[in-house]
């Protein structure tokens, strides 16, 4: 097969690379998704040479080389400011399922015998468009099948995180059921996730539950006891799937608390054991909490985006007006009450707070004389 022409291979940047680098091949999932006819993001180079050889031909032809993973033999071509990943063809030697240690080869087929997925394993020579395909892949893409290169078991051996990767990838190329031999070794060695730094997992959840659609490929999962090791909160798919079909936008988190119990101190716990950034867990602990009547008073106090994904957890319909909520300042200070003869300290704290709490009842009035007079007053 050929690959049909693709501007990203005539591009001025791309051309710079293959000049600099005769015989590499593009590789995975550039030519994946250009046969699927999906935008390409990123450009892979696959390569016979050694990974000196290639930071020294990309340095002669004016091209910055970072040696990004040249252990592993990867190195990352850097032409008009767009970056290339070149990788030297390799086999493993040792894998624990975490790391491998590879050797350099010159064999095609040898590399892609270490890949993860049969569609991910597709070369293409970046002059004839022609395309190498060792395993099956064409067809596979052609049957929307995500299937392991050769024996499942072994492949989830080399690498854990390919349990999840599956799932993801079923999730954005597969129709119908998954593969049934790499099903049941994904639930056979489920337990292997545990093994997994928990940023590796939170990394490849985020991408799963980003897809259009996750319900069908998650229920399969939770049916197949795959999440249990790392997450056995997570158990709601009825909710997760209320919550996809009234999402505008997706947000993976948002869709992961959709999957837990409404309990802070679980969604603290689970964002703690996902290493979440510290934005990202008090977002993910905000979801816990149920949504206010007034949706404006939410939004100044909690944020609106904490208020928008209450209401979709809550299957509520979200006010518009949450899209270009700008949090309004408050029109008085301290130095204003003191002025109307609030004693200065700690006072004019207590004051302001009652002037804030009224004002946010009222909706945010612009003519504030009233809602100042009453808190001055205050006791």
């Amino acid at each position: 097969m050929i690959l049909p022409p693709q501007d990203w291979l005539e591009a001025p940047a791309t051309r710079q690379v293959i000049a600099a680098l005769p015989g590499a091949r593009v590789v995975g999932g550039a030519v994946r998704d250009a046969l699927l006819g999906i935008p390409v993001q990123d450009v892979d180079f696959a390569t016979p040479l050694a990974p000196c050889d290639v930071v020294r031909q990309l340095e002669a032809a004016g091209i910055k080389a970072v040696p990004t993973g040249i252990a592993h033999g990867t190195v990352t071509a850097v032409a008009d400011g767009q970056p290339f990943e070149v990788t030297t063809l390799r086999r493993d030697v040792a894998t624990d399922g975490r790391h491998a240690t590879v050797a350099f080869t010159d064999d095609w087929r040898e590399d892609a015998a270490r890949r993860d997925f049969t569609i991910n394993a597709l070369y293409a020579d970046p002059e004839t468009r022609e395309i190498s395909d060792f395993f099956g892949g064409l067809a596979d893409l052609g049957e929307h099948r995500v299937r392991f290169i050769g024996d499942s078991l072994t492949r989830i051996a080399e690498d854990h995180l390919r349990i999840l990767r599956f799932f993801r990838f079923h999730a954005r190329f597969g129709r119908g059921e998954p593969d049934a031999a790499g099903l049941a070794a994904c639930a056979a060695r489920a337990n292997d996730l545990m093994a997994l730094s928990r940023e590796r997992i939170a990394a490849e959840l985020s991408k799963l539950l980003a897809v259009a659609n996750p319900v069908p490929v998650v229920g399969t999962m939770l049916i197949a006891g795959i999440l249990a090791p790392v997450l056995p909160e997570a158990t709601d798919i009825a909710r997760l799937a209320r919550l996809v079909a009234a999402e505008s936008a997706p947000s993976w988190l948002r869709r992961l608390a959709a999957l837990l119990p409404a309990d802070a101190a679980v969604l603290d716990d689970i964002a703690a054991r996902l290493r979440l950034s510290n934005a990202d867990r008090r977002r993910f602990v905000a979801m816990s909490a149920p949504p206010q009547t007034d949706t404006r008073a939410e939004a100044y106090r909690d944020g609106a985006e904490a208020a928008r994904d209450r209401r979709l957890l809550h299957g509520l319909t979200v006010d518009p007006a949450l899209d270009h909520w700008v949090r309004p300042r408050l029109p008085i200070t301290g130095r204003a009450l003191i002025a109307r003869g609030v004693p200065a300290g700690p006072e004019v704290s207590r004051k302001l707070g009652h002037f804030e709490r009224a004002w946010v009842a009222a909706g945010f009035p612009d003519d504030i004389d009233a809602l100042v007079e009453a808190a001055v007053r205050a006791g």
